[in-house]
């Protein structure tokens, strides 16, 4: 862990680059990371992802609240187990409410109902994911080595969700600088509604499980820049003229 103390050396100063300059290292991690779904069988080494979780200690929460709280699980057995039940949950939420499938209109009121509970999973992409995983065509965490499950307090100030995305990516962008590979995998959060589970994981109130992150080292080289869209930024400029901006 880093050590947490008063230093007498001088603030480090920050020179920021000229206009063309070269992505400094930070920004080449951030452009570099891609999500990873091919993993060899190595385990990474503890200490690795001791340094990943500090990483994501050190983020920043409103008003310092610090949500979250990590779990980490290594046994191969265990994930296995846990993807199993994810499984079985989207099968029967497939089997009830596939409203994108072909003559599924008649689903569709199922899937409505469901949608005022989770209006963010019953988009079509995201369900679309949930029918590969349910027909067993797609994995859930991809048979990495190591999944950490990221919980946030709900006592919390703010919005505890976007705090533990942000200590989310502060992890990612630390692992791919390790040489690591990474994805973010939300499907897991059945687990935290399933008795068993919560048990098994020691999920209580006050916390929630929101999301999870699968890391390994990646099989083949995933690293590269990945193509964004570029979307029109609104600009008011110094003396309130407005522009937009690409």
């Amino acid at each position: 862990m880093v050590e947490e103390k008063q230093s007498n050396e001088p603030d480090v100063k920050y020179t920021p680059p000229e206009s063309g300059d070269d992505f400094n290292m930070v920004e080449d991690v951030i452009y570099r990371r891609r999500s990873v779904r091919y993993f060899k069988k190595d385990q990474v080494p503890e200490y690795l992802i001791r340094r990943v979780l500090e990483a994501g200690r050190f983020a920043p929460s409103a008003g310092n609240g610090q949500t979250w709280k990590f779990i980490v699980v290594r046994d191969h057995e265990m994930i296995d187990e846990m993807s199993e039940e994810v499984i079985k949950t989207c099968k029967r939420v497939k089997k009830f409410a596939d409203y994108i499938e072909p003559g599924g209109e008649n689903k569709e009121w199922r899937a409505k109902l469901l949608m005022r509970r989770m209006p963010n999973m019953f988009h079509p992409i995201p369900f679309g994911a949930m029918k590969f995983i349910a027909e067993g065509k797609l994995g859930i965490w991809h048979e990495a080595p190591t999944v950490v499950l990221l919980l946030a307090d709900m006592r919390c100030p703010g919005e505890p969700p976007i705090d533990i995305g942000i200590t989310g990516q502060n992890m990612v962008l630390t692992a791919h600088s390790l040489g690591l590979g990474t994805c973010w995998v939300s499907f897991c959060k059945p687990l935290g509604m399933v008795p068993k589970w919560r048990k098994v994981l020691g999920i209580k109130y006050p916390y929630k499980l929101y999301t999870s992150i699968a890391i390994g080292y990646p099989k083949g080289s995933p690293d590269g820049y990945v193509k964004r869209e570029t979307q029109a930024i609104d600009w008011f400029t110094e003396d309130g003229t407005f522009k937009l901006v690409y």
